[in-house]
């Protein structure tokens, strides 16, 4: 069964080229099912390709299909900028992001391993180019909106199978991404439907959607994601009605902190046993530490790739890749492979400099979201601003103890995907006034 993994890659790599390249097909609206709507040859390989992030293909096998499904999409997209009648949008945050690449390629000559240094550039870079063919790609609403509705509606099957292992791993063995990518996924799918709760008709429906893309990160007690999904819906306040939201934002950290030392399951997993004064008075009482948290070995972990990779080399790290290269080539933390921080990796391999320019220009996307929400009146361009706003913190904070840049696919390429649809929406349809 694992080898339909390779039929199910090779069917959709070649659809994706055959939209890419054709002259376009006439889909349902996604207004009404009456309706047609004439999608080019770019923007059918968009909705496809932004839809399907869910699929990783990554069952046992003697390839690595997940690393070259994300290389596929990378050429195809480079193959489209020629295809499309737009250019890309370079905002000033996707110029920074450009400057991180560059260091990266820098950190490439002083680290250990160029195929590991190149193997991290081509990792960070896919969200660069999927936002940007976004923006060259995307020319209206009905596409945009288009495209997000099916990502969400392929998200709704992937949750359903999450619940259902019997028959995910029957006839879709290794399709999906992991319980954690796909629990970081559903962070956008849920900010996602969140918007369209205020900028549609539908809000018993989007309200029900929001409520079913939060609760897997819940009931798996998966905390990064329970995080991630905490900070999305704050920014999302914070966006929509800005000091206003400080109550909104208050009240949602209360919650969170009462419901760490109130649900049994939450805060077993959170302390350790021989934890005293794992209560609601310790933490008051200033009595609880980071040491009292079970990270699962996390911190040691951590404390030991800095004191190698780090110290001594702050601002500059030990290079690209230097963290991958060691991992892969040592049995260390009984086989793991990855640090499970991606901010840790970040340090390590480029320094300082390298962590905070990729905060940087995460922060200024934000903001970007933030002023073309506050600076249209055009609600379809709201409705993508303050979507691609508000996910992209939530999945930002996952980076300090997940490997979402290794999930990128499913993760990051969601918030970036809905930064660029608004980037190409803002231009367009502001134009069209």
């Amino acid at each position: 069964m694992i080898y339909l993994n390779i039929i199910y890659f090779l069917l959709i790599s070649w659809y994706a080229y055959k939209f890419l390249i054709s002259e376009g097909k006439i889909v349902k609206s996604p207004f009404d099912k009456r309706d047609d709507l004439l999608l080019t040859g770019p923007e059918m390989f968009w909705v496809l390709t932004f839809s399907t992030g869910l699929l990783a293909f990554s069952a046992p096998l003697p390839i690595d299909l997940m690393a070259i499904r994300l290389m596929v999409i990378m050429v195809l997209c480079f193959i489209g900028f020629s295809i499309v009648s737009h250019k890309p949008i370079w905002s000033l945050p996707l110029k920074l992001y450009a400057v991180y690449l560059v260091w990266l390629l820098i950190g490439c000559i002083y680290g250990p391993s160029w195929g590991y240094g190149i193997r991290m550039v081509l990792k960070y870079s896919y969200p660069l180019i999927f936002c940007l063919f976004a923006t060259a790609a995307i020319d209206n609403f009905p596409t945009a909106l288009k495209s997000a509705l099916s990502a969400r509606w392929i998200g709704t099957i992937a949750l359903v199978l999450s619940f259902t292992p019997f028959i995910l791993k029957m006839f879709f063995p290794g399709v999906l991404w992991y319980m954690t990518a796909r629990a970081i996924h559903f962070i956008s799918l849920m900010t996602f439907s969140i918007a369209l709760f205020f900028f549609s008709t539908e809000k018993r429906k989007n309200l029900i959607y929001s409520l079913l893309f939060l609760f897997p990160c819940c009931i798996w007690i998966l905390r990064t994601s329970i995080l991630g999904s905490g900070v999305a819906i704050m920014t999302f306040a914070l966006i929509r009605w800005r000091l206003k939201a400080l109550p909104i934002i208050l009240g949602i950290l209360v919650a969170g902190v009462i419901a760490v030392f109130t649900v049994p399951e939450l805060h077993e997993k959170m302390f350790f046993d021989d934890v005293e004064n794992a209560d609601l008075e310790g933490f008051t009482s200033g009595e609880l530490d980071l040491d009292d948290v079970n990270t699962n070995t996390r911190i040691v972990m951590w404390e030991f790739l800095e004191n190698m990779f780090f110290d001594g080399h702050k601002l500059t790290g030990s290079g690209t890749g230097s963290v991958q290269q060691y991992m892969y080539t040592h049995y260390v933390f009984g086989g793991l492979v990855v640090p499970h921080s991606d901010f840790v990796q970040m340090k390590c391999d480029n320094g300082l400099i390298g962590m905070y320019l990729y905060i940087a220009f995460s922060l200024l996307i934000f903001c970007h979201c933030f002023k073309i929400y506050w600076n249209t009146d055009d609600d379809r361009i709201k409705l993508f601003a303050i979507t691609a706003g508000a996910s992209l913190m939530g999945v930002l904070v996952t980076l300090y103890s997940d490997n979402t840049v290794g999930f990128s696919m499913a993760t990051l390429s969601m918030p970036y995907g809905f930064y660029g649809m608004t980037l190409a929406l803002n231009e367009r349809l502001s134009n069209d006034l």
